[in-house]
């Protein structure tokens, strides 16, 4: 056969110190599923399987939790349906798709190995793809949609439709690749570390695999990376440039602040905006560059540095972005905070009421004569 896949394996797989491989236990049929880099590691101790089980079962409560909400929150409340909101609904629709594969790995974990077979591998790959690729562009969505709020303000604004054309698009860009290696016309789906999780091969070594290892990584992070880094910075250096000029403005004027009821206690909305870019941009770091750059190893390093347990920590990385999303888009947001008050008011939330335009997003600072005078623009 081509690549690193080997014609005939017996089922039962033993080490040189007479302990199971990996894949022992699974039927000679899918045993050609499975990359052979993976068949030459020791099967791990079975405490192993099921600690990672326990904490995939935590990761989907509260991903389907937290997600869970707040796709019911701003489905069913009007005020939150706003063009902006779109996006945010469908970061959390990427998540919790990504979180209802997790039972697949729950399973194959208490079994200890390739327990769902071929079928549940090509879906948690499949649910998988989309999701994550999902997800990425839709935070580089988010950083486009905030950039044009905070930096252009009296620029076209973003309209319902024009945002949900913009989801659409996103769906398009993501969608081919997960067929085309769910149809192993480019690429395919395989096992990876614990065989209890699928993901895109990475490691078979063909040119075509090769190219498509490094289009995926372009496309799917290398991309949107590059989007969230660039718009998130222009807001931070705006955000800079914004302080710097009232501060100047006020230093001519002989005042201390230009900002009306300014309350030192609390920080500025700007600042808030600085850090929440800041946090954004550090969760898709943390969260899906591991994963990137084990695909690279995988493919054009060294091999032997991808151990099954060393692979299983990006997977998990992955999946504990998923849980934090709902905290750092949604449940931040004073108006889904309100509205969960009004829905569940057990959970005790006590969120003041707010007008709109004490929602800001940046400030635009007009000068008279004598006076300085600063409109806000809401979202």
């Amino acid at each position: 056969m081509e690549g690193n896949f080997s014609v005939l394996r017996p089922e039962a797989r033993i080490s040189a110190d007479g302990g199971h491989l990996l894949g022992w236990n699974v039927p000679p049929e899918d045993l050609r599923q499975i990359p052979d880099h993976w068949l030459t590691y020791p099967e791990p101790e079975a405490s192993l399987h099921y600690l990672l089980g326990l904490v995939y079962i935590m990761f989907t409560v509260a991903a389907l939790t937290g997600n869970g909400l707040v796709l019911w929150i701003f489905g069913s409340s009007a005020a939150l349906r706003t063009p902006s909101n779109v996006f945010v609904v469908n970061l959390a629709l990427c998540d919790f798709m990504m979180m209802l594969k997790a039972p697949i790995f729950i399973f194959n974990s208490f079994h200890r190995g390739f327990a769902t077979g071929v079928t549940g591998c090509q879906l948690f790959a499949a649910m998988g793809s989309l999701s994550g690729i999902g997800a990425g562009m839709t935070n580089a969505c988010i950083a486009y949609d905030r950039f044009n709020v905070i930096t252009r303000p009296f620029h076209a604004k973003m309209t319902r439709l024009k945002a949900i054309m913009i989801v659409l698009l996103v769906w398009g860009y993501t969608i081919p690749w997960t067929v085309l290696p769910l149809m192993e016309i480019w690429g395919r789906f395989v096992p990876e570390g614990y065989l209890t999780s699928c993901t895109f091969d990475y490691l078979t070594d063909t040119f075509d695999n090769h190219l498509f290892v490094g289009a995926i990584f372009v496309c799917s992070y290398v991309i949107p990376m590059s989007m969230i880094i660039y718009f998130y910075s222009q807001i931070v250096s705006h955000v800079v440039n914004h302080e710097k000029t009232l501060r100047e403005q006020a230093k001519k004027m002989n005042v201390d602040s230009l900002r009306s009821n300014t309350n030192t206690s609390n920080q500025t909305a700007e600042i808030r905006i600085a850090k929440a870019a800041l946090v954004i941009c550090f969760l898709f770091v943390a969260s899906w560059t591991p994963y990137g750059v084990m695909a690279l190893i995988g493919a054009f390093g060294d091999r032997r540095l991808l151990t099954p347990g060393v692979t299983m920590i990006p997977a998990c990385c992955c999946k504990l972005v998923a849980c934090i999303d709902p905290w750092v888009y949604a449940i931040s947001h004073p108006k889904y905070r309100l509205e969960l008050q009004k829905k569940l008011p057990w959970l005790a939330i006590h969120e003041k009421e707010i007008s709109d335009t004490a929602s800001v997003t940046t400030e635009v600072t007009q000068t008279g004569q004598n006076t300085g005078q600063v409109t806000t623009t809401t979202t």
